[in-house]
């Protein structure tokens, strides 16, 4: 066979015409990287621990069972109109008074003010999460405000390459500023085939750390996978991140489901003025790959050495109808686990900027006022949670990252 009509060159081809949502496959010396990474074995990244990344053949049957369910469908989108701050350039332009400032866009998308910098987590500002514009989850709520109302930001964080954390639109928006990205190891091909040059990338495996506008970020283990077609081949990397100034931290879960190494994040980088959890979007049919909401707060307290100190703001939730639970759970779970344990809670409306240091966090339950209640009403705050009994070693259990059920 000649040149022209092998297979490689063929395959080549083909890539080449794929949707743009789609990215592109790393190659070069970001493909030598990724091949020497100790995270990369067999042609693949690997979890810290073993994950199930989706359900199996019998499980899928039963999940298309309950997704597709009429009286379930209905409690997992909100009855009524999700509430949304409107903040506005102005807010965002006066500084905050502690040098703190964390403002949920909804979803995982956080703008983080921190020490005079401006970092952006995870920008979704697309319609949907989906390389299509006309099909697959769509917004539940506008975008708190546009993001070019947002003004200059120093670095953008990108978790992973999933649809509802890296957007094409928003990235090609941002391509045309000054931001720096901190990406993990292999996501650079998607964002330079968008327009974003190579040397505003800071492309880095797990433990791994760059300096950017006098911050230090950090890539850190997440328990998750990545892929943005049909046919995920592992070949990009997913992390949480651990950011740093002068007189601030902050942590963003990204996606991941529970396991042991928060507390080694919490032992090397914490504690943190503020985490952002992950609390949304689990499944019994995908317990290894997204926490429950008392998961995220294990991991909250983790990564606090075991103290319920900082603040934890839940994430990845409320924004998108992505998992078969009601569209409230979420909230009223995390609720539930942190009473127990004295873990201080923000739960703002999407828009609604505050100081985690400054003591005025929101932790109103704002969304029983557009959600379906559930059956026998609403429960008194964590009324029905009790703090997990410790064993003998000290852990809680489930701290081998099994499943806790949903308290709601």
């Amino acid at each position: 066979m000649t040149e022209a009509g092998s297979p490689r060159t063929l395959r080549s081809r083909l890539r080449a015409l794929r949707a743009e949502a789609f990215g592109a496959d790393p190659s070069g010396e970001r493909l030598e990287r990724i091949l020497r990474s100790p995270n990369f074995e067999d042609g693949s990244f690997r979890n810290p621990v073993g994950a199930r990344t989706r359900p199996s053949g019998a499980s899928m049957v039963e999940f298309a069972k309950i997704y597709f369910h009429k009286e379930a469908r209905s409690r997992r989108s909100p009855a009524g109109r999700i509430p949304v701050h409107p903040t506005t350039a102005t807010d965002l332009a006066k500084p905050p008074v502690t040098g703190l400032r964390l403002t949920w866009m909804g979803h995982s998308s956080v703008l983080a003010e921190i020490d005079g910098r401006r970092v952006l987590f995870d920008p979704v500002w697309g319609e949907r999460c989906s390389p299509y514009s006309f099909a697959g989850p769509k917004r539940l709520h506008p975008v708190p405000l546009p993001l070019a109302a947002l003004g200059p930001v120093d670095a953008v964080v990108i978790s992973h390459d999933h649809y509802d954390h890296l957007d094409l639109p928003t990235i090609k928006a941002l391509a045309s500023s000054d931001t720096v990205f901190a990406i993990p190891l292999g996501v650079g091909a998607h964002l330079e085939r968008w327009g974003v040059p190579a040397g505003r990338l800071r492309e880095l495996d797990w433990q791994e750390s760059a300096d950017i506008a006098g911050l230090r970020f950090t890539a850190t283990p997440a328990r998750h996978f990545c892929g943005r077609g049909l046919r995920n081949q592992q070949n990009t990397l997913w992390a949480s991140w651990v950011v740093a100034g002068a007189e601030h931290r902050v942590y963003h879960s990204g996606d991941t489901g529970y396991f042991p190494g928060f507390r080694e994040i919490g032992a090397e980088h914490g504690p943190f003025d503020a985490t952002m959890i992950q609390i949304g979007a689990y499944s019994e049919y995908w317990p290894d790959i997204h926490m429950t909401p008392e998961e995220g707060l294990r991991a909250h307290l983790d990564l606090q050495r075991g103290e319920p100190t900082g603040v934890m703001l839940p994430i990845h939730w409320g924004t998108f109808n992505l998992a078969p639970h009601p569209w409230a759970e979420p909230g009223e779970g995390t609720v539930a686990a942190a009473a127990p344990t004295g873990a201080r809670l923000a739960l703002p409306v999407p828009g609604r900027p505050f100081e985690p240091t400054a003591g005025d966090a929101p932790g109103e339950q704002w969304w029983r006022t557009v959600a379906t209640a559930p059956v026998g009403g609403w429960s008194a705050p964590a009324a029905a949670v009790r703090a997990p009994a410790a064993t003998a070693d000290g852990q809680t259990p489930g701290t081998d990252g099994q499943k806790v059920a949903p308290s709601t």
